[in-house]
């Protein structure tokens, strides 16, 4: 059986990252970018399609990790009979090529330690031709090679590099794994222990620069840090997660690519980058959404690559069984072609609160928003794929029509409170009408709530957005009913799935059953203070923080009855909405009492 999802941690670089698993191999690396193909994707398959393992030769008694506090530096000690060790796993923040430092630590007595190394470009594919080059080992494969320094000898066998040796109280042993273009000349040397100290210090400075004081600061940070890592520095996309195809159902068919940055996670992002202190990635952010939503309006995706790439033509990987037999593998993610009037609202509002928190307008910001409002203004009545992206038949999404109410609110307050030019009658009519027919068509009498889509009797967790965007007040009575029904519901163990799966209808068009959404579980938080029901939303929220793995990282989902995660690791928007909730529920008005009154 592989490791379970939360025995990862994660290293990066700003450009990639990289997953560690408690037993010291990394099995999931993609290199040069998050959506480059992985030289080792054990985390998709078996050891023969990469990783890199290094750990004790004999029996680990027990194992302790860490990440070096307000860094992305991973610490893990391993005890053995013999004595213990400490594996030191990082990935400098890039300046040229990107490499992982591993240093091998004697912790106490002698510990014999045994290395593989399997390296298999094009997520496993490519078998690389290998060889010594001035005492470096030199893989290369097709456009990718990488380069092996390191303090101790290894030899190859079976198409694997492996080094035995061991370690005494105080020794050090280090290795170094680049990347350069294959026809490229090797990289220089580099000195690991310098590479260490650097990494170390870039960290904490950025973490310095935290400025929330909260009583959660300890889980905010490492939030925060995560989201600095799943950015793409050279354009400040932010990709959902490090990994492609990590089940949302073990053995099922719900796999998907989220190394892209989603325009639906844009407010939220927005919100916890700017009231955790860092304005400078806020902005990055908000400028990486202009240039990627530049264009023709109708040509408007749900998701762009991390430099704002459009074409994520989605592909099946048969060579890779997928993690726990979960299959398909896929690469690529063809609901970037999906019609979500969402992303319409969510761009709207992530300018507007922009503005509102003091990020500087870009000049052609209002002119691109103008030209969305044209578009919304003719597609808004069209059904959609909604929010969770279903590959079944479209349909009136309530949360679709919500976001649509929510671009024409915001259209109208950026003329009335930041004096922007723009048709603002014809918006407000537009705005109107939006609102009547949600609360006609998307509100269901019998039953008392607000539905999934138009004429469904079926809940959705996403209705809990209504009064944390200021559609509804939160003690509107049709929204206190929802807020009930969907915890009633959709709660399995306090935690809250997407919809129903199960539904007799097609909702979504694939087979039955996924996990918990976390991210809906610090929404139903955020609604139970809205709702002024503090001590469950506080509940709710430490028991949310209870899910972490032992390094602080959240995935996507949470089986409460095996008790594990699922979807791809780690979440960003999982780590947003930690930041968020803990900012709603401390003791200052926090980012949904900002927003529902925008």
């Amino acid at each position: 059986m592989p490791p379970a999802i939360e025995d990862y941690a994660l290293i990066g670089d700003l450009h990639t990252a990289g997953l560690v698993n408690r037993n010291g191999s990394i099995d999931w690396l993609c290199l040069p970018r998050f959506d480059s193909g992985a030289c080792f994707a054990a985390l998709l398959g078996e050891p023969r399609h990469g990783r890199w393992s290094i750990a004790p030769s004999g029996r680990v008694i027990r194992t302790r990790r860490r990440y070096r506090p307000e860094t992305l530096i991973l610490e893990t000690e391993m005890e053995t009979d013999d004595g213990a060790i400490r594996l030191v796993d990082c990935m400098p923040p890039r300046s040229s090529d990107p490499t992982v430092v591993r240093v091998v630590e004697g912790v106490r007595g002698r510990v014999p330690v045994h290395l593989e190394l399997v390296i298999r470009f094009d997520y496993g594919s490519i078998v690389p031709w290998v060889r010594r080059v001035d005492g470096a080992l030199s893989a290369i494969g097709g456009p990718d090679a990488v380069w092996l320094r390191s303090s101790v000898p290894t030899k190859g066998r079976d198409l694997t590099t492996v080094a035995d040796f061991a370690v005494d109280t105080g020794q050090r042993e280090t290795f170094t794994l680049t990347w350069r273009a294959s026809h490229r000349r090797p990289p220089p040397v580099t000195d690991p222990f310098h590479a260490l100290d650097e990494t170390d210090r870039w960290w904490r400075r950025w973490s310095q620069r935290c400025t929330y004081r909260g009583e959660w600061r300890d889980p905010v940070l490492r939030s925060l840090i995560t989201l600095k890592a799943l950015t793409y520095q050279p354009t400040g996309g932010i990709v959902a997660a490090a990994t492609t195809s990590l089940p949302e159902r073990l053995g099922g068919a719900r796999n998907w690519d989220y190394r892209y940055c989603w325009v639906r996670d844009a407010t939220f992002t927005l919100y916890a980058l700017m009231l955790g202190g860092y304005r400078a990635e806020a902005r990055a952010w908000r400028d990486w959404l202009l240039r990627a939503a530049a264009g023709q309006p109708e040509q408007l995706q749900i998701m762009y690559g991390p430099a704002g790439e459009r074409r994520l033509s989605e592909a099946e990987l048969p060579w890779l069984p997928g993690y726990e037999g979960s299959a398909p593998v896929r690469v690529g993610n063809a609901a970037s072609d999906q019609l979500q009037l969402d992303i319409y609202g969510e761009l709207m509002d992530a300018m507007h609160q922009a503005r509102g928190l003091g990020i500087e307008p870009e000049g052609p910001a209002w002119d691109l928003q103008r030209v969305l409002m044209d578009a919304l203004e003719s597609r808004w009545t069209e059904p959609d794929n909604g929010i969770w992206e279903v590959r079944g038949p479209r349909r009136h999404f309530t949360h679709s029509k919500v976001m649509a109410w929510v671009a024409a609110d915001r259209a109208v307050k950026a003329v009335e409170r930041f004096g922007l030019p723009g048709p603002v009658e014809r918006w407000r009519r537009l705005r109107n009408e939006i609102w009547e027919e949600v609360c006609r068509k998307g509100y269901n009498p019998s039953r008392g709530t607000f539905t999934q889509s138009y004429g469904s009797p079926l809940l959705d967790a996403s209705l809990l957005m209504i009064p944390l965007v200021g559609f509804l007040p939160p003690t509107d009575r049709r929204v206190v009913d929802t807020v009930e029904a969907v915890e009633r519901e959709l709660s399995r163990n306090g935690l809250v799935l997407r919809y129903q799966t199960d539904a007799p209808e097609d909702v979504d068009g694939l087979p039955d059953g996924e996990g918990a959404f976390l991210p809906c579980s610090f929404w139903l938080a955020d609604a139970l203070w809205l709702d002024g029901r503090r001590e469950e939303a506080r509940s709710l929220f430490r028991r949310l923080l209870d899910l972490r793995n032992d390094v602080g990282l959240l995935g996507e989902e949470f089986d409460p009855r095996a008790g594990r995660m699922l979807g791809n690791f780690p979440q960003a928007i999982s780590h947003v909405s930690l930041v968020n909730t803990a900012l709603n529920v401390g003791r200052a008005p926090g980012p949904m009492h900002q927003r529902a009154r925008s």
